[in-house]
């Protein structure tokens, strides 16, 4: 994981877990996004591979590579150059990996994706 920014990344670390307070950060923090975060982590849909984290979406599945993510969101309504300024992917991905709640995948994503 990326070093901290905000301060519930910090409390997440150390609690390794989403407890109550923390959701309630992430969301007064990040909003919808944050709250679409909680969900996919709490669903099991952040999932590593050999080259990549995957986020999966309702309609696809999306790469994030630290705190970038390759979904509309990330490439239109965020400002680049504010590191706190995240999708829900990168979110996600990010909770997942504090709270150990990544599935991993010991295979290359470039492979399965080309069976999808």
């Amino acid at each position: 994981m990326s070093e901290p920014l905000e301060p519930w990344e910090d409390s997440l670390e150390e609690a390794g877990a989403i407890t109550g307070p923390i959701a309630e950060r992430i969301i007064a923090t990040h909003g919808d996004r944050g709250v679409r975060a909680i969900d996919a982590v709490t669903e099991g849909r952040v999932k590593r591979y050999r080259d990549f984290v995957v986020v999966v979406g309702h309609d696809d599945e999306y790469i994030v590579e630290g705190r970038g993510c390759t979904c509309k969101d990330s490439e239109y309504n965020l400002d680049s150059e504010d590191p706190t300024q995240r999708c829900w992917h990168a979110l996600a991905a990010a909770i997942a990996d504090a709270t150990g709640r990544v599935d991993d995948h010991d295979m290359w994503y470039s492979e399965v994706r080309n069976f999808l």
